[in-house]
Order: C-alpha cells, then sequence, then structure tokens
C-alpha cells in the first residue's frame, strides 16, 4: 500500500496538467507540492519518438493514446495563459513540430452554407495578439510528460477497483499495487466506469452525428486564420495546422479540419475514394483557401452530450471529459477541462502550505461551486448551437442568420463572443 495526497486517474493532457499542476513547489508562494501519482492505461512513448517531427497524418486506426493521438485542438487565450502560469513551456512545442512553433489563431470566419450570415473577427481588432493557438494534442501531452519531476507515472496500469473510506480511498490496479489517497481525481474520459463506482451517475443524448477528423494542404497561404462553416448536416472547422501527407510538408497552407456530419451521410463520406471525399469536401467548404490539394487519412468517432450528474462525490472530483464530453462545435470542451483543473489547482494549493487533507468535503464543495456556473454556461451554450445550426428548419435558419449578420455588425455582440470563445464569458477581464 502506497500512501499518497492526489491519486490521479487518466494520462491524457487534463490528467498530466492536473498531476503536475498539484505536485509542483511553488516559488513565489512558497508552497509545498501534494504527492502524486498519475494513473495511466496508455504505455509512454519515448520522448525521442516525437521529438523529431509532430504527428504527420490522421490514420484510419482512430487511435486515441494520449501520447501518440494525432488530433489537433485550439487553446483558447485564457487556456494558453493559464498553461503558461503552471509553468508548462509552450514555445518548446517546436520540438514536437518540425522544428516550428504551432500556429496562432489571429482571424476566424464564421459562416453559414448557402446563406447570408457571415462574421470575420480580427484578433488585433480587440487589441489582442490572438484568439488562441492550435496545438497537437500528443505533442502537448508529452511536453507535460516530459516536463514532469515531481508525482508518480504509474504505466500502463488500469484501475481494477476503488473503496472509499471516511478519511482515504484505496485504489487497486491491475498490476496489483495499491494507492490510499485522501483524494480521488477522475480524468478518464467519458467511457470509464469509475465515475459510477463511486456514485456519480452520467447521462448521454445522442446527437446523430459523426466527427471526421483529418488534415489537408490547400492551394493558399492559412495566413492563421480558422474557419467555422455550417452546413446541412453540421458544421465544418479548418484550424491552421502545418502537417504532412504523404510524405509532403505543408508550408503554412495545412489545416486540421474536423468534418461534422450526420451518421449515415458519415458512413458514406468515409467509403469514397480520395478523389471523391476532397470533392465533397470542396463543395461543403467553398473555394475560400483556394483548391484543396491534399487530403490526409481519416478517424472518426460519434458525437454525443455525456454529462455526469455531479462533479463530486465522497473523496473524489471529476474532472475534463469525464464530467462533460461536448460536441466540437466552437471547440469549447477541452477549455472547459483545462478551466476544470485551474479551479481545482486552485482551491488545493491557495494556501502557503498543502491543505492537510485535500479530500476533505469542505474543498471539493467550494470546487463544485466555483465550477457550476461556467459548466452549466458552456454545456447549454454548446448544446444550443449544434441544435440551431444543424437543423435545416426555415425559422431557425432565418433566426441564425440575422444573428451572425447581427454579430458582425454590433461590437458590443462581437466583443462578448470574443470573450467567451477565449474563455472570459464569465465576467473575467
Amino acid at each position: 500500500m502506497k500512501s499518497v495526497d492526489v491519486v490521479v486517474v487518466g494520462g491524457g493532457i487534463v490528467g498530466c496538467v492536473l498531476a503536475k499542476g498539484l505536485s509542483q513547489t511553488s516559488g513565489l508562494s512558497k508552497r509545498s507540492g501534494l504527492k502524486v501519482a498519475l494513473i495511466d492505461s496508455a504505455a509512454p512513448v519515448s520522448s525521442s519518438s516525437l521529438k523529431t517531427k509532430a504527428p504527420t497524418k490522421t490514420t484510419a486506426t482512430n487511435d486515441f493514446n494520449p501520447f501518440t493521438d494525432t488530433r489537433v485542438i485550439a487553446l483558447a487565450r485564457r487556456t494558453v495563459q493559464e498553461l503558461k502560469a503552471l509553468n508548462v513551456q509552450l514555445d518548446k512545442l517546436a520540438e514536437y513540430s518540425f522544428g516550428e512553433l504551432p500556429p496562432t489563431i489571429d482571424a476566424i470566419e464564421v459562416s453559414d452554407s448557402g446563406h447570408l450570415g457571415l462574421v470575420n473577427l480580427a484578433a488585433k481588432d480587440f487589441h489582442i495578439s490572438s484568439f488562441g493557438q492550435v496545438v497537437s494534442l500528443s505533442a502537448l501531452t508529452k511536453l507535460v510528460a516530459d516536463s514532469n519531476d515531481s508525482y508518480e507515472h504509474v504505466a500502463p496500469a488500469k484501475v481494477v477497483s476503488v473503496k472509499q473510506h471516511v478519511a482515504h480511498t484505496d485504489v487497486t490496479l491491475d498490476n496489483g499495487e495499491c494507492y490510499r489517497a485522501k483524494l480521488l481525481v477522475l480524468a478518464d474520459g467519458g467511457r470509464s466506469p469509475l465515475a459510477e463506482q463511486v456514485g456519480i451517475g452520467r447521462s448521454e443524448s445522442d446527437y446523430g452525428q459523426t466527427a471526421i477528423v483529418f488534415n489537408v494542404h490547400t492551394q493558399l497561404s492559412h495566413s492563421n486564420k480558422a474557419y467555422e462553416r455550417f452546413t446541412d448536416s453540421g458544421p465544418l472547422a479548418f484550424l491552421p495546422f502545418d502537417n504532412e501527407i504523404d510524405g509532403e510538408k505543408s508550408s503554412n497552407n495545412g489545416f486540421s479540419v474536423v468534418w461534422t456530419v450526420k451518421s449515415d451521410k458519415a458512413a458514406h463520406l468515409l467509403a469514397m475514394s480520395a478523389n471523391e471525399f476532397a470533392s465533397a469536401l470542396q463543395d461543403a467548404f467553398g473555394f475560400r483557401q483556394g483548391k484543396i490539394e491534399k487530403v490526409s487519412d481519416k478517424s472518426s468517432y460519434p458525437l454525443s452530450l455525456k454529462l455526469a450528474s455531479d462533479v463530486m462525490a465522497h473523496r473524489t472530483v471529476i474532472v475534463g471529459n469525464a464530467a462533460q464530453a461536448l460536441h466540437p462545435i466552437a471547440g469549447q470542451g477541452f477549455n472547459l477541462g483545462l478551466r476544470d483543473i485551474h479551479t481545482l489547482i486552485s482551491v488545493l494549493t491557495r494556501n502557503t502550505t498543502s491543505p492537510s487533507d485535500p479530500g476533505d468535503f469542505s474543498v471539493l464543495h467550494e470546487y463544485a461551486s466555483k465550477r457550476s456556473k461556467d459548466r452549466k454556461t458552456t454545456v447549454a451554450l454548446t448544446d444550443t448551437l449544434v441544435h440551431t445550426f444543424s437543423n435545416r428548419h426555415f425559422p431557425l435558419v432565418v433566426g441564425r442568420n440575422i444573428s451572425l449578420l447581427a454579430l458582425g455588425m454590433l461590437p458590443a455582440a462581437k466583443k462578448q463572443f470574443v470573450k467567451q470563445t477565449t474563455g472570459y464569458g464569465l465576467g473575467v477581464k
């Protein structure tokens, strides 16, 4: 039996950042770090295998190992700042990305296919350097894991049982090891049964949509511009991100794409030849970036809203996708999860010394209270966007296009939209 302050289950980016933030010693506040064990079911990948270049292309294997997952995410401006505050040195991402820093998002275009609704946003108009930054999920996870020198990383290992006691929780692993912790944090995604084991229920609402993920090279330079285009069957997002397809590296003309479509259409698209798929994508996206010249292999996954009934139980909290797995529309899910862990780190380490009992009810209740409004607002916003922009019912089409046109013309509306999408939509200045 090994005794620690906190056991974190889940070795993805949320779990890694949380373990790092809780365990590291703060020189400014003279705070001692907590003793943390991170339980990771995935086998770590050697640093050298990812430092030569970023993941080259999205494969059809749906490999979501956090160290080799080729998906790309957009870090909101607030998320970038919070990662830096936790000493995650994003400038070192170049070591994992062809020796180049991943691009920032300096401009965003939102449009509704076949209609007049269109809005263009430029970061400079809001006196900020960028709206955020686009990074490879595996590169970011490996960067954080490589920078760890303060928590125990147990991998590969799976939790086989959790037993809650009055003053601690016992966590048993499939390798026979057992950890006794004052606090258990579940950061293991939306498919794990551990939440139910500790008394936290989940609801799930199927959107009837599938996300197809891949990379492209376009005729024109991306100029650090991202696109969110609403189509008949779902949103189509282009994020500026240089990549390699069939041995050819893009040069400021690469994008990571998430194409959300109705599930029956997804099956049809995935069965197409490469040329047929590229033609269908061009029809949906248009020629905003000129001709789509190359398309990588593709992965896909079904979309639903998975929502935990609560974010805390006895000596347990739940964060990230384990607490709420959202639709990728507007890219809010990952950034919401990072705000979960930023709040938890803040609550647990707010004193100059570590709290004597990080699993005490009052501590966990404070965390749950602080997360309530942001969580409810972001979940509601994302769910509303899905139903509003994946619906061709004429009154809704008219209403949303009026909204987009108003957003393009009203400075106050633009400012509020930017605050929400950059992570500052809840009164944070």
